[in-house]
C-alpha cells in the first residue's frame, strides 16, 4: 500500500491509516463512485471503535465469475467481539485479481483484514489494496459496491 502504513512490529501489527485520510480529500471525484462511498466512510478507519470499520472482519469467501463478465464477490465475516455484521465487496470490471500468501503467521485460524486501500487506476477505475495477516489481496476494477450486514 502507498499511504496506509501496515507493518510487522516485535509483538504485533502496526497501523497507521494518517497518511492514506490526509490523502483522501484529493481522491474525491478520481475514484468511482462505489470505492469512494466505501472508503470514504467515517468508520472505515475508525479502529478502536466503529462496526463498519474493516479492521479485523475474517476472509469467509472468494466467488470470481464463470464467465467472463469481469464479477468478483469478496465475502467477511464480522468478527464477534467488534462487528455487528459481515461485509460483501462486489467487484465489477475486474482486470487483475491476485492473493498473495506469506505464510508466516501459523497460529491464526482465519485470515483477518489489517487495513486497505483504495487508489485510482489509470484507466479510470481503481486499485483495491486489503492487507490480511497473513496475505495481500489485490483488485484492479472498475468499481466496486461494498455492502455490510450481507454475510457472517
Amino acid at each position: 500500500m502507498r499511504f496506509v502504513d501496515v507493518h510487522w512490529q516485535e509483538h504485533g501489527f502496526f497501523l497507521d491509516p494518517r497518511a492514506y485520510l490526509a490523502e483522501l480529500p484529493r481522491l474525491r471525484g478520481v475514484l468511482p463512485s462505489g470505492a469512494w462511498a466505501f472508503v470514504s466512510d467515517p468508520g472505515h478507519y475508525d479502529i478502536p471503535g466503529a462496526t463498519r470499520c474493516v479492521k479485523d472482519l475474517e476472509l469467509a469467501g472468494i466467488q470470481p465469475a464463470t464467465d467472463k463478465s469481469g464479477g468478483l464477490v469478496l465475502d467477511f465475516a464480522p468478527n464477534k467481539w467488534k462487528h455487528d455484521s459481515g461485509l460483501r465487496i462486489s467487484y465489477s470490471g475486474v482486470r487483475h485479481f491476485a492473493v498473495d500468501y506469506r505464510h508466516s503467521i501459523d497460529w491464526m485460524a482465519v485470515d483477518t483484514v489489517l487495513l486497505d486501500e483504495i487508489l485510482p487506476d489509470e484507466d479510470g477505475g481503481c486499485v483495491h489494496e486489503i492487507e490480511l495477516t497473513d496475505a495481500t489481496v489485490t483488485v484492479r476494477c472498475q468499481d466496486l459496491e461494498a455492502v455490510w450486514g450481507s454475510t457472517g
